[in-house]
């Protein structure tokens, strides 16, 4: 038991701490042949954003390409001869970023962390030089102000937190109820229910109680360590959220007892649950948006439930979303409760 509510709220500590969508400390070779006091500033700037450190400095880009082969730096940025000169004379001068791309998401955020980085400082520079391009922009008559709703602060945790406390809630509750109905067939037990006057839907109905009061204690302590550790505020209805978690873990009962009617050892259940389990995380938009994913991929996202309970969870979390905003999430939910519930029903009377 203690296994059961331990493990689950460690993760939960952990991961979040753990996970991050920011990244920083990217190890950067950087070229100057320039030497001049605005390749420093450039320098300066980059290094002073806090996503970059500098690895390498030198006039050698042979030197800097070595340390990128060896995995030492991340990118290379080569700030070539008469650079101050081209960009306040002419008002134009090209620079050169080589990226390791064999981590394909540290290479295409570096590179928009240190695009955004040159964008601010050319235009800093235009301003600096041609006073006359401030006054355009000044008098343009388009100002653009962008603001973050629901999460004004880009607070990563907001949005990561409930998403785990959901794929906590089905690993345990998904787990323990795949275990429990072969568990019976392992020990021979399941002979002596067979035979006994209960009715199937009973028995099923008996083994999901205990497993569906069990979740809903593991998501109330994951609720008050996501509120006095991680500081997420619920701005929803907390009665809505519970209705939402009880029909939830209908669906991961259902879909655990019905691995457990079907396998045959405790083990072959933890099998299968775990391939389950792996495409529900990786297909839920935890960590991928689902909107990224190929048409083929979005379509089955649909038959999944980790993905609707982590949208109903932020939304009422996060932005107070009613019963009536949620209707699409509840509907697939009850539906796959049903299907679940009653094929495991269907299966186990089948074998009874």
């Amino acid at each position: 038991m203690a296994i059961i509510f331990v493990a689950p709220m460690m993760q939960l500590l952990i991961l979040p701490m753990a996970a991050n969508y920011e990244i920083k400390n990217i190890n950067l070779a950087v070229v100057d042949q320039d030497h001049s006091t605005l390749s420093r500033d450039l320098i300066n700037d980059i290094t002073s954003s806090g996503y970059f450190r500098i690895y390498y400095y030198g006039a050698s880009y042979d030197a800097a390409y070595e340390t990128l082969e060896e995995e030492k730096s991340d990118l290379i940025l080569q700030i070539p001869q008469n650079f101050e000169k081209n960009l306040v004379r002419e008002n134009s001068q090209k620079i050169s970023i080589a990226i390791n791309a064999i981590n394909g998401t540290k290479a295409g955020l570096s590179g928009t962390y240190l695009s955004a980085i040159l964008r601010k400082f050319n235009q800093k520079i235009n301003i600096q030089y041609h006073p006359q391009i401030a006054e355009k922009i000044k008098n343009s008559g388009l100002e653009v102000r962008s603001s973050l709703w629901f999460n004004q602060t880009y607070n990563y945790r907001l949005s990561l937190v409930p998403g785990i406390l959901v794929f906590l809630i089905t690993l345990v509750a998904g787990m323990l109820s795949a275990l429990n109905i072969v568990a019976e067939k392992e020990i021979g037990t399941i002979e002596q229910i067979n035979v006994s006057p209960i009715k199937k839907s009973y028995f099923i109905l008996g083994k999901t109680i205990p497993f569906w009061i069990l979740g809903n204690v593991v998501f109330t302590i994951g609720l008050l360590i996501s509120r006095f550790i991680y500081g997420i505020e619920i701005h929803g209805n907390l009665l809505l959220l519970y209705f939402f978690v009880a029909i939830y873990l209908m669906v991961v009962l259902g879909y655990g007892l019905l691995i457990s009617t079907f396998s045959e050892t405790q083990q072959q259940a933890m099998f299968i649950n775990f391939f389950f389990v792996m495409i529900f995380i990786l297909m839920s938009g935890l960590f991928t948006p689902i909107e990224s994913m190929p048409n083929w991929a979005q379509k089955i996202t649909y038959f999944n439930p980790l993905r609707y309970m982590i949208e109903i969870v932020r939304l009422i979390i996060l932005k107070d979303s009613k019963l009536t905003d949620l209707f699409p999430q509840i509907s697939a939910l009850i539906a796959m409760a049903v299907v679940f519930n009653s094929l495991a029903i269907w299966n186990y009377r089948k074998r009874g």
